[in-house]
C-alpha cells in the first residue's frame, strides 16, 4: 500500500469556511489520505458524518486506516465526486451540509514514481488517478494528433512551447514508442530551447500538468462535480474548494460566481425574464492562500488557492 502523509493543505482555513457542525453531513469529494476529513470529523463531534470520494483505490484504504478511529462516522466511495448525486442516493441522501475540494495530485502520488505522475523516475508513463480504467499518459502521446497534442499541452499545461513539443513528441514516436515518464521528459527537454528554461520549474512541468488533466478529464469533472454539488447542499451549506492552477481557479472562481448571481439575462434586459434566484453567496472576495509558516513546512502548497461560497 502506498504510504500516504497526511499533511492536508490549509486545515484550518478549510475548516474555518467550511463551518462543520455537529450532526450535519460533509462530503470530501478528493479524500486523499484523510487529512481534511479528520479535521472535518473532530469538528463535527460527536456526530457529524463524513463520505470520503477519492478516484484512488489505495488513497482510499489508506485513509480508512487512517481514519479508523471515526469508522462510525465515515464512508468510502470509489469514484468521481462529479457522480456525487447517484452516489449519495445509494445513501439514501438529498442533501448536504458542507462539501470540500483539494484538487491536484497528493504528494504520495508524486512520490510513488510507479504512477507516472513524476519525471523525477523514470517509470512507465500512466497518470490515471483510477488504475482500474481510462487511457494511460502513454497511449495519449503515443496515438495523438500533432493538432490534439497541441491543444492538451498549450490549454491544459499552459505551455507557450505547446506545438514544438507536440512535434517532437510525433517525431521521437516514429521510432519508437515512448512509454516512460523519463523518455517524454528528455523529449521535452529537446524541444524547449535552453534559453527558455526556467529557473524553479523544470521544462516538462506543464506538459506533464496538460497530460494528467487530459487523461483524468479532470477540467470537465470538476465543472459538473461544482454544479451538482452546490444543488445539492442544504440552506447555510458551504462549499470550499482548493486549486492549484489558473484553469481550476477559473473554473471554481466563475461558478461561485454564475451560482451567486442567478440571473442568467442579457445584461441589456432591463427586466429579468429567466425568474433565476441566486443559490450562493461567496464568502472570500478574492482567493484566500497558504501563510508563510506553512509554506515552511510544506512547499507544495505554495500555489494552494481557497475559494468558498455558502447556498442561501
Amino acid at each position: 500500500m502506498m504510504s500516504f502523509r497526511h499533511l492536508p493543505v490549509m486545515p484550518d482555513e478549510v475548516i474555518r469556511f467550511l463551518a462543520p457542525k455537529p450532526g450535519g453531513l460533509y462530503v470530501d469529494g478528493t479524500l486523499g489520505g484523510g487529512g481534511h476529513a479528520m479535521r472535518i470529523l473532530e469538528a463535527s463531534s460527536p456526530d457529524g458524518r463524513v463520505i470520503g470520494f477519492d478516484l484512488d483505490e489505495e488513497a482510499l484504504n489508506a485513509a480508512r486506516v487512517f481514519l479508523q478511529p471515526y469508522s462510525e462516522r465515515t464512508s468510502f466511495v470509489h469514484g468521481n465526486f462529479c457522480g456525487i448525486s447517484e452516489r449519495l442516493e445509494e445513501f439514501s441522501i438529498c442533501g448536504m451540509d458542507g462539501f470540500l475540494l483539494d484538487l491536484g495530485v497528493s504528494s504520495p502520488q508524486l512520490d510513488k514514481g510507479e504512477r507516472g505522475f513524476s519525471f523525477r523516475e523514470d517509470t512507465p508513463l500512466d497518470m490515471r488517478m483510477d488504475r482500474s480504467s481510462g487511457v494511460t499518459a502513454a497511449e495519449l502521446v503515443n496515438t495523438l494528433p500533432v493538432k490534439e497534442l497541441t491543444r492538451i499541452i498549450t490549454d491544459y499545461g499552459e505551455e507557450r512551447w505547446g506545438k514544438r513539443i507536440a512535434q517532437f513528441i510525433v517525431v521521437a514516436r516514429e521510432n519508437a514508442p515512448i512509454e516512460t515518464t523519463g523518455e517524454l521528459a528528455d523529449i521535452i527537454k529537446g524541444a524547449v530551447p535552453r534559453g527558455a528554461w526556467e529557473k524553479r520549474l523544470h521544462p516538462a512541468t506543464r506538459t506533464f500538468q496538460g497530460l494528467r488533466i487530459a487523461v483524468n478529464n479532470e477540467l470537465a469533472s470538476l465543472e459538473k462535480g461544482l454544479e451538482t454539488g452546490i444543488r445539492l447542499l442544504n440552506p447555510g451549506g458551504r462549499v470550499v474548494v482548493i486549486s492549484f492552477h489558473s484553469l481550476e481557479d477559473r473554473i471554481v472562481k466563475n461558478s461561485l460566481r454564475g451560482f451567486s448571481r442567478g440571473c442568467t439575462c442579457p445584461r441589456d434586459f432591463p427586466h429579468c425574464v429567466c425568474g433565476n434566484k441566486p443559490l450562493l453567496k461567496i464568502i472570500t472576495n478574492k482567493p484566500v492562500q497558504p501563510g508563510s509558516p506553512e509554506l515552511e513546512s510544506n512547499p507544495r502548497a505554495r500555489s494552494a488557492r481557497l475559494r468558498a461560497a455558502e447556498r442561501v
